[in-house]
């Protein structure tokens, strides 16, 4: 996150059966486990779509197709004590690997060889207002879109 800047990304939920791909995030200063679906910065030139393609690549070296588009949302937000504000366009995919969707967990890392822990997600777990029960899922507002299309 750059300071003052407002970043454009790309996510990708993968929905299967009742459940989404996301990674397990911590933020240190808020103590606080969380979820996020798997992407990342839009690059100059490059369409939101392949963006998710190629974080996907990168991220957990899996291919995916069908990426459809699902919606925007804004995202201001504060993690690790520092703000932060990202357009965030969200898609939904395909891996091209069917048997991706019987591991619990998938193992990847960040460009700054960072882990990335993975875990498929039941949607029916979360409600739109966070009761403590669950970690939360972010961006805010993506529950709310992934219901809008049911």
């Amino acid at each position: 996150m750059k300071p003052g800047k407002v970043r454009a990304i790309a996510l990708c939920t993968f929905h299967n059966e009742g459940r989404i791909l996301a990674a397990r995030g911590y933020d240190p200063v808020k103590n606080q486990v969380f979820y996020r679906p798997l992407g990342g910065t839009i690059e100059f030139g490059e369409p939101a779509a392949l963006t998710v393609v190629r974080e996907i690549q990168e991220e957990l070296n899996l291919e995916s197709t069908g990426i459809k588009y699902l919606g925007t949302l804004e995202n201001i937000f504060t993690f690790a004590g520092k703000s932060g504000h990202e357009i965030v366009m969200i898609f939904d995919g395909e891996f091209v690997d069917a048997s991706v969707y019987n591991r619990t967990v998938l193992q990847g890392k960040e460009g700054d060889d960072e882990p990335i822990l993975a875990e498929w997600i039941k949607l029916d777990d979360y409600s739109t207002v966070n009761d403590g029960s669950h970690p939360p899922l972010y961006p805010t507002g993506l529950l709310e879109l992934l219901q809008g299309l049911k």
